[in-house]
């Protein structure tokens, strides 16, 4: 039953790994690593690209005044 179990997590969750190392002809512990590698990379971007957002909330309105409609001849103050 245990067997059984494994066996169908192996094809389901980890046959996207051995696609790719099929078709890049490596071994696949070599992508299911990367894979990990990958995830531990990731995590610190997602933290960089929260401040950068918070930055631009914090200062959106300095951001949007150069690009803000500018007012013509015509239009009063």
């Amino acid at each position: 039953m245990i067997d059984r179990v494994k066996t169908f997590w192996e094809r389901q969750a980890f046959g996207v790994c051995e696609w790719w190392a099929h078709k890049l002809n490596i071994k696949t512990e070599q992508v299911r690593l990367s894979f990990i590698y990958l995830s531990f990379v990731t995590v610190g971007l997602n933290v960089v690209v929260y401040l950068v957002m918070a930055f631009i909330l914090q200062h959106k309105e300095r951001i949007k005044r150069p690009f803000a409609r500018r007012s013509t001849v015509w239009e009063p103050e």
